[in-house]
């Protein structure tokens, strides 16, 4: 039998307990699944005319505490969702990777040139070219292979699509050249290592990391080269409240917008350096209001005020895992709503200067506040400057907070997950 045939056969039968894992047990979602692998296998099958594929699947991630941390070396407590980028893949014994992705012109990489070019920057090309330089430099076996993609994490929607596209990418590189011993942690950090040096993008490494290991994890970043992941043992399912996050849209990709991004991490580093530092982790709050009359001569009020944030989300991630550790859920969503309002205040990634007008985040804040005040919780999700917003909401309060919100946003913008198990995988069906 032809290995898609039987790949096909195989996900008929409807039981598959990785499907479950990943997408949960509503039989109606497992058979949308099931009808996406079929459609992305032979859309391969059509596109590179070669039968002997492997399946992945990688998540999107969810950051529920410590907003723009993890770039100043603090920690973060993330989760991988139920919304994946999947892939069809199988070497074609070449030097070239060629891709092809839904609603995207295909592209190919050629390795044998390993260099990053700025041109390039911002390219899905040239993540795959930085994630396959970085594996042989770090001794793994490379070489070309075809895949189809078809990706459900919304891209700009704070869930990393360029994340998750990344541990991908290295996730079959690893399986079909390397047995799959690429340990995930070093999939996240070789990911990050692309979108900095071959992207062009400045980014931390918690949503790598939340993508590639999966479940709910905290990550202390204190040591960026061996970040400390830690699981955390809470099942959200059982409190009664259900994990939304809405696609607020906004957000722009002008040079003033990326500059806007980029200044979070140089303004913070900028108040370290003050003090002696590199990043904040590596100095106190205390050190810093201290200091404040001379620092703010130099680096202006924003950046004080976003090291000020740095350091109280840096904290509160330690004691939202206690809280949670402690099945004390209450406690766990002050603290989000405490989080939300430090991003906003002292952080100011909510909306852009550079485009005043468009407040979208914003509004969706305001009104998440009048339907969940004293009941849930609510806060910006991600980089910010657009994209989605988070919200823990009760049950009983579900269908009028989605109403509250597609109102304004649209149908379909409010998106109900789940923590999955399962981060950047090959599966085994």
């Amino acid at each position: 039998m032809d290995r898609i045939e039987s790949l096909i056969n195989k996900l008929n039968k409807g039981d598959n307990p990785m499907f479950v894992k990943l997408y949960g047990n509503d039989t109606s979602v497992l058979k949308e699944q099931y009808d996406r692998y079929v459609a992305l296998m032979n859309d391969f099958l059509s596109t590179f005319g070669k039968d002997d594929v492997e399946l992945f699947s990688s998540p999107g991630r969810t950051e529920v505490g410590g907003n723009h941390t993890d770039h100043n070396y603090g920690r973060v407590l993330a989760g991988a969702v139920n919304l994946d980028n999947i892939a069809v893949a199988a070497p074609n014994g070449t030097n070239t990777i060629r891709i092809k992705s839904a609603g995207y012109p295909q592209f190919e990489v050629e390795l044998t040139d390993m260099k990053p070019d700025e041109k390039e920057f911002f390219t899905s090309s040239a993540l795959v070219k930085g994630i396959a330089t970085k594996m042989k430099e770090n001794g793994y076996e490379v070489g070309g292979f075809d895949a189809c993609v078809e990706g459900r994490v919304p891209k700009g929607s704070g869930l990393s699509s360029s994340a998750s596209f990344e541990v991908l990418i290295g996730a079959i590189i690893s399986n079909l050249f390397n047995d799959g011993k690429m340990d995930p942690v070093e999939n996240a950090i070789i990911g990050q290592w692309a979108e900095n040096n071959f992207f062009g993008k400045p980014c931390g490494l918690m949503d790598q990391t939340a993508c590639s290991v999966g479940g709910l994890i905290t990550i202390d970043f204190e040591d960026p080269a061996n970040p400390i992941v830690k699981p955390i043992d809470f099942d959200f399912v059982t409190t009664g409240y259900s994990l939304i996050i809405t696609d607020v849209g906004g957000g722009h990709d002008d040079a003033a917008s990326q500059a806007e991004y980029a200044s979070l991490p140089t303004e913070m580093k900028s108040v370290a350096a003050e003090l002696g530092a590199d990043v904040l982790r590596k100095v106190s709050l205390e050190e810093i209001v201290d200091k404040i009359p001379q620092i703010r001569e130099k680096t202006g009020d924003r950046a004080i005020l976003r090291a000020i944030h740095f350091q109280g989300d840096n904290q509160r991630v330690v004691d939202q895992v206690k809280a949670l550790e402690n099945k004390d859920f209450q406690s766990f969503l002050k603290m989000v709503v405490e989080s939300g309002y430090s991003s906003y205040m002292y952080n100011q990634n909510v909306y852009e200067i550079t485009h005043k007008d468009e407040q979208v985040m914003s509004l969706a804040l305001a009104l998440s506040e009048m339907v969940l005040k004293g009941k849930g919780a609510w806060r910006v999700h991600g980089g910010g400057f657009g994209g989605t917003i988070q919200a823990f909401v009760p049950e009983d309060l579900v269908d009028k907070y989605v109403e509250t919100l597609e109102h304004v946003y649209g149908k379909g913008k409010c998106h109900k997950l789940f923590i999955r198990p399962e981060g950047a995988i090959k599966l085994e069906v």
